[in-house]
């Protein structure tokens, strides 16, 4: 049967469109609404991805049986309701719950959707498509941000009418994507994928958390559009790039492109005027674009012959992990030594991960 592929690819979008407009309108409406600070701020910010990466390993378990349209429907709805939920809350821990749900349904959206894509493409194919697919994930918490400062003060109820649009394009797909099979044991075999994509993910969260502030400390300027380098940096390469994951392999591709995103990080640490920094900034991009379509490569390299939603959700989770990491451990380091060295702390993290790449055996053994 055919994959709707495309339409799934928008679904996705529309949801993770959302989870980016949320992240960019937290900082500000919690304060506002709430009275909270900094703590409080990054507390809703960072809880949903918490909950993101609990949630991606059983929605991946759940599609590898067969169930991915009814958990990928779950996905939106849970969505919807986390977004209404943080629009009608009458105090933080409310909110927090509602942050929480929302964070559960992005995990089954993607988790759930991405198993059901791979399910209809070839082995020699699947590195590329990965890469295009996850555009929708990545495009959406990138442009998200964009939107949320578009809209303005609409912006929650722009976030419910997303999720929920998601919701209605998976709902006019057909209605069994594949057999229904019982649930099996969860099987896990991506402990050196989830190693390199958890330790890329500490370099990409500080990028987020502490560029602009890096910016700034250092008067540099550029801070007001930065993010957008990175973010137009990250999409280019990742549109262009994917299908160099099956020419090359996933190994050699993460290998290259995190040892760029090491350079920039010292880059950005050192830089002494805004044409530099935002020179490194663009090319961290670059070093971030192909690293989940490698590890996604590699993962189904070690997991050949099984399904491949739990694999793939597990693995994913540890970007997650990796990206709640870098808030409070990055801001901890700069405000203690400084910018730079928060900065390169992550370019040290990321060449940790090169270090595990290049140990990594080069063939893979199939589980038995």
């Amino acid at each position: 049967m055919t994959v709707p592929v495309r339409r799934l690819w928008v679904a996705v979008l529309c949801g993770y469109l959302a989870f980016g407009a949320a992240l960019q309108a937290l900082p500000t409406y919690v304060p506002e609404r709430f009275g909270g600070g900094a703590l409080a701020s990054g507390t809703a910010v960072g809880i949903a991805f918490l909950a993101t990466a609990c949630g991606r390993p059983f929605a991946g378990w759940l599609a590898d049986a067969g169930w991915s349209r009814p958990v990928v429907i779950a996905g939106g709805v849970l969505a919807a309701v986390g977004g209404l939920g943080q629009l009608l809350a009458p105090d933080l821990p409310v909110l927090l719950v509602a942050r929480l749900v929302m964070g559960a349904g992005e995990a089954a959206l993607f988790s759930a959707a991405l198993p059901w894509v791979l399910s209809g493409s070839r082995t020699s194919q699947r590195g590329k498509l990965a890469g295009w697919f996850g555009l929708s994930m990545w495009g959406g918490l990138a442009a998200g941000p964009v939107l949320a400062g578009a809209v303005g003060r609409v912006v929650w109820w722009v976030v419910v009418g997303l999720c929920v649009a998601s919701v209605l394009l998976v709902l006019s797909t057909r209605r069994d994507p594949g057999r229904m099979r019982p649930l099996g044991k969860i099987r896990i075999v991506v402990s050196l994928p989830g190693a390199i994509i958890g330790l890329a993910a500490y370099c990409y969260g500080t990028v987020v958390a502490l560029l602009v502030l890096r910016l700034r400390d250092a008067h540099l300027g550029g801070d007001g559009f930065a993010l957008s380098v990175f973010a137009g940096a990250f999409l280019l390469l990742r549109f262009a790039g994917s299908p160099l994951v099956d020419r090359y392999g996933g190994r050699v591709v993460a290998v290259v492109t995190v040892a760029v995103e090491v350079v920039a990080l010292v880059v950005i640490a050192r830089a002494a005027t805004s044409t530099l920094a935002l020179v490194g900034t663009a090319f961290a991009g670059f070093g971030m674009a192909l690293i989940y379509p490698a590890c996604v490569s590699m993962t189904l390299d070690r997991t050949r012959g099984l399904p491949p939603g739990v694999s793939m959700g597990v693995m994913t989770s540890f970007w997650d992990l990796g990206v709640m990491a870098a808030g409070p451990l990055g801001g901890l380091i700069a405000e203690r030594a400084g910018y730079p060295a928060a900065f390169l702390v992550a370019a040290g993290t990321g060449f940790a991960c090169v270090v595990v790449l290049l140990r990594m055996p080069r063939r893979a053994v199939s589980p038995r």
